[in-house]
Order: structure tokens, then C-alpha cells, then sequence
């Protein structure tokens, strides 16, 4: 691990802070429930608290209030409507989120849409959230981090056709935006958790994040190096897309249930993320320059899945992910 390189890295982290997503964590989600009965009350009610604890199904009921509110309530944040008041079938005005609850799938997907500034606090406190809050963050990222790649390496073909979370001329290196994204989104995943956000308070996730931060960009340097005619860009971009997202699968897991995969199910999900990341990348290429990713992709076709991380970095690794 390089000194030069832990420096850029120790700079871009500096810029990012915790607090504001650990302000997001704490942030007590209001949420004012309109039904015509007593029974579609209870339903959304039951939705809403699905599989939490009888302690923590107390705390989150006291954050889910009944139409008309009692006097002295608290401004709501989210307002969920029965399907009954608009009928089964009927569109609800835009940004009304309506309870069916044949269809509660949909209804996370538009909750987490509609209110993405609460994503985090609907997510720690209501477990329907959680999972979709953290694999849509997880995609983002893991998005985010492959067009990075892409748009270092082709700086003229791939202008400005994504809002990437920091401009690109203020990093020294991949390594540092990659990595100081993947710590960012260590804290969103931290904090839907119910777990502590912060850099002491996660300090084991976040060495583990960045040790492995230079195993996954040597693989990447080594592709470009070793594949002709550009090919290598694109397995670089999976690399890329595939480290984020294994690492976000991770987290989840670890926080969700205690424990982490293994190596077998680490290399399993490594393997389809970066076949999803080259698909990914030649896709955009195809949309700006057809003829550059026609040519990368018989590059790109041939490359075997690389191993997911070099031994050492897995041996330096604090949590065995």
C-alpha cells in the first residue's frame, strides 16, 4: 500500500463527514396513516411494524399516528393513504403514497422515491424499508464508482451523463474517490441498520474498506495492463462496480444477522456483480461511442472473472468479510 496513495485517500475522507448521515439515523420519521376502518388502520399498522421486537415494535408505533391527528400532534413527514379512499384500481394524485396491500412491494419502491431524503430514517425504523433503502444505496454506489472509472479513463467520451456525488477534477486518484464513496456508504447502510455511524464508531468497517481499497484497484490496474486494444477499461469499471457492490452485500449482512459470508459466497456474488458491472459499462459506451464499445467488448469478453481480493488484503482485513 502505497504512502502517495494513502495520502490521496486520508485527503478525500477528510471531506466527508458523518454527521450528516447520522443526523438522517436519528431523525424520528412522523408518518400520519388515513383509512375509512378500524381494520385497514390495522393493517397498515401491522405493515409498517412487521417483524420488529415487542421493544422496538413500541418505539416505531409511536411514530405511526391515525387521521385525524390529535390535538398537539406532530407535523407528519409521510402520509399513507388506504387504497380504500381511492379505490383499488384508481391513480392516487402524484407523490400520494397508497397502501395496497397486495402490492406492498411497489409501495416501499415509491415510499423510498417519493421521500429519499428519509430513506434512512425509514429504514431504521420500519424493517419493510430496510432491505430496499440498502440494495437501491448499494446499486447507487456501485454505479456511481463504475462510471468514475469509466469517465477517468475516457474523459472525452463520457462528459457529465451522470451527477457523480463529488466533480471528478478534485481527486488525486481513483482509489480515493472509489474508496471515500464505498466509506460513504458504509454510514448510509450503518445508520438504516440501527447501528452507530461514525468513524469510531465503525472503525473496524472502515479500516477493513479501505486495506482493501488497493487490493481491488491492483486487480483493476492489472486488467488494463494486460488486456489489448482498451478491453481492460471495461473490466476495469467491474472491478469496480463488483468490489462496491460485494461490499455493500456485506455490511448488510453482517449487520442484518451477526455473521459474514463466506469465501465461497463472497467469490459467488463477486462473480455475477462483475458480469453485471461489464454489462453495465458497455452499455453506456454503447450509448456514447458504439464504435469504441464494440471493440472493447470483444475485448472485454474474453476476460475470465479475476479473483475477488489478492490473499494479502483479505489477511489484513479486521472483519472477515
Amino acid at each position: 500500500m502505497g504512502l502517495e496513495g494513502l495520502m490521496h485517500v486520508k485527503k478525500a475522507l477528510s471531506s466527508l463527514n458523518s454527521k450528516s448521515v447520522r443526523e438522517m439515523s436519528e431523525r424520528r420519521v412522523r408518518v400520519a396513516l388515513h383509512a375509512r376502518s378500524q381494520e385497514s388502520f390495522q393493517q397498515i399498522e401491522n405493515f409498517f411494524l412487521r417483524d420488529l421486537s415487542p421493544a422496538r415494535r413500541r418505539q416505531s408505533a409511536v411514530l405511526l399516528t391515525r387521521v385525524p391527528l390529535s390535538p398537539g400532534s406532530q407535523p407528519a413527514d409521510v402520509q399513507v393513504f388506504d387504497e380504500q379512499i381511492f379505490g383499488e384500481d384508481a391513480l392516487a394524485p402524484q407523490g400520494v403514497l397508497v397502501f395496497r396491500p397486495h402490492h406492498t412491494q411497489h409501495f416501499v419502491s415509491q415510499a423510498l422515491k417519493t421521500h429519499s431524503d428519509l430513506g434512512v430514517s425509514l429504514a431504521k425504523s420500519f424493517l419493510p424499508f430496510r432491505r430496499p433503502f440498502i440494495e437501491k444505496t448499494v446499486a447507487k454506489v456501485a454505479r456511481e464508482n463504475m462510471i468514475f472509472s469509466l469517465t477517468t479513463a475516457l474523459p472525452d467520451v463520457i462528459p457529465n451523463i451522470v451527477e457523480l456525488p463529488w466533480a471528478v477534477a478534485e481527486f488525486a486518484s481513483d482509489t480515493a474517490f472509489l474508496t471515500m464513496n464505498q466509506v460513504r456508504m458504509a454510514f448510509l447502510i450503518a445508520g438504516a441498520s440501527d447501528r452507530e455511524v461514525g468513524y469510531l464508531e465503525q472503525k473496524s468497517e472502515i479500516a477493513m474498506v479501505i486495506g482493501s481499497a488497493f487490493g481491488w484497484r491492483a486487480i483493476a490496474r492489472q486488467l488494463v495492463g494486460k488486456i489489448p486494444f482498451g478491453g481492460g477499461l471495461i473490466a476495469k469499471a467491474a472491478v469496480a462496480y463488483a468490489g462496491t457492490k460485494v461490499l455493500g452485500l456485506s455490511l448488510d449482512h453482517y449487520y442484518s444477522v451477526g455473521f459474514t459470508y463466506t469465501r465461497e459466497e463472497r467469490d459467488r456474488l463477486y462473480g455475477e456483480a462483475f458480469r453485471q458491472g461489464k454489462q453495465a459499462a458497455l452499455k453506456i459506451l454503447r450509448f456514447m461511442r458504439p464504435d469504441l464499445a464494440a471493440k472493447f467488448a470483444a475485448e472485454a469478453a474474453r476476460q475470465p472473472i479475476p479473483p475477488a481480493l489478492p490473499p494479502a488484503a483479505l489477511e489484513k482485513r479486521p472483519i472477515n468479510f
